[in-house]
């Protein structure tokens, strides 16, 4: 009879660890995916990241406010801009925060 509620018990302690484990293992699956979800691979092997807003260092808009746009794109890069009066700037994408947490993009032309 002791031998019978020992055996039972023991299979039903295997029996819950086995699914503490696997949750367990479950759990850390998910953390691991979701770490490596912004930086997987696309299909060129180019890095996926997070939208950052940049502040265009110089440009105003026509309500007198400072020009802010959305990229992607890493630090370095250098991107292209047509202003409302026609002519092309180029800005530098960079890694420096401003006071207001946006990203500096800083005019190419002040460098010529």
């Amino acid at each position: 009879m002791l031998n019978d509620v020992i055996t039972g018990l023991i299979a039903e302690l295997l029996g819950g660890l086995a699914v503490v484990v696997a949750v367990g293992l479950d759990a850390r699956a998910r953390r691991r995916r979701g770490a490596r979800r912004g930086t997987a691979s696309g299909g060129n092997g180019a890095e996926t990241r997070p939208a950052r807003t940049y502040t265009l260092i110089g440009t105003r808009a026509p309500d007198g406010h400072a020009v802010q746009i959305a990229s992607s794109r890493p630090a370095g890069t250098v991107i292209n801009r047509q202003e409302p009066a026609g002519e092309r700037r180029r800005f530098e994408l960079t890694d420096a925060v401003l006071s207001d947490g946006t990203y500096a993009a800083e005019p190419l032309d002040w460098y010529r």
